[in-house]
């Protein structure tokens, strides 16, 4: 079942699960003795951050994007705001009531309906970080986006089972697991078909671009500065996708990465994009993830190759396309 598909039927279920019962994953869920708690038994989100032996933040686990270090993460259509099934998923994932502002939203990561306090969020907008609110674009990239804007986003890689890169799998409303290791950090993410990505940690230097072979998800290598994983990103194909509304990214780019473990519950991760082929600077996209103690990864296969979730029926896609308020 597609992403997209899976996220509104995620609102139905929990919408239902409100009413009646708690949703499952596939895995039952396992309470580790090693969870801080506070006094009344619930897991306590602002404990210190758990360290390895060597001394460095220990980051593994499974992680869900939420909108900021105190917020329970909603699960979202990539847009806005809608009744959190995964925000309950560290007391035990019991159903959720529904959050303020609840909504659809478009491609611009705006929401129609009763407001969005999202409408910054960066999985529907890059740019939702920066003072203006949009990312800074060269003409040509700017008016590609009023296009794909225009469009829906129906030509979405996620809408066409095709990898969504990095920035859309690391703002993600489906979780991500976090397996780290001496030489290596791996980052799986369940948002696109549990795609494993590896940072290697050996001392490589980041290679030139034009000395590989382009990836969807190019060379990652990563080191330690004080508590903070920098991770550097070089080698991509052109033509990738930031967000939603299909801001781009070209093989020019290079990402940087700076993983940090605020405490116990919140992991920060910045990202530097610069791209000076698509964007006049370079900006930051700053994602918050909130951990899931008792939950991991479910199982997912993209299998729907159309796009009609994005841009409606054939009836709806004879219809030219209206323009954006």
């Amino acid at each position: 079942m597609h992403t997209v598909k899976r996220i509104h039927l995620a609102l139905a279920l929990t919408a239902i699960a409100v009413a009646t019962a708690p949703l499952y994953a596939q895995w039952p869920a396992f309470s580790s003795p090693s969870i801080p708690r506070t006094p009344d038994g619930k897991v306590d989100l602002k404990a210190p951050a758990p360290r390895l032996p060597d001394g460095k933040p220990d980051i593994s686990g499974v992680w869900e994007t939420a909108p900021c270090p105190d917020c329970a993460p909603p699960v979202i259509d990539g847009l806005s705001p809608t009744p959190g099934s995964g925000q309950a998923a560290a007391q035990g994932r019991g159903a959720a009531p529904a959050a303020q502002g609840q909504g659809r939203g478009n491609a611009q990561g705006g929401g129609r309906g009763r407001g969005n306090p999202f409408a910054r969020n960066v999985f529907g907008n890059v740019g939702g970080s920066t003072p203006e609110g949009e990312a800074p674009y060269q003409p040509w990239a700017k008016e590609l986006v009023q296009k794909r804007t225009a469009d829906n986003s129906k030509d979405n890689p996620d809408a066409h089972c095709l990898p969504m890169g990095i920035m859309q799998m690391d703002s993600h409303p489906y979780p991500k697991k976090i397996i780290q290791a001496p030489t290596e950090v791996l980052m799986i993410y369940e948002g696109s078909g549990t795609t494993v990505r590896e940072i290697l940690m050996d001392g490589r230097p980041l290679p030139k671009k034009e000395d590989v072979e382009p990836w969807w998800n190019g060379y990652s290598v990563g080191h330690w500065e004080g508590d903070t994983l920098v991770v550097e990103t070089t080698g991509l194909m052109d033509d990738g996708w930031l967000d939603v509304r299909g801001s781009p990214l070209t093989s020019a780019a290079k990402l940087t990465e700076r993983i940090r473990r605020i405490n116990y519950g919140y992991l920060e991760i910045k990202v530097t994009i610069d791209d000076p082929k698509a964007y006049t600077k370079p900006f930051d996209a700053i994602v918050y993830s909130r951990i899931m103690p008792t939950a991991q990864l479910s199982e997912f296969v993209c299998i729907d190759k159309d796009a009609a979730h994005y841009i409606g029926s054939q009836q709806q896609q004879s219809q030219p396309p209206q323009p954006q308020k």
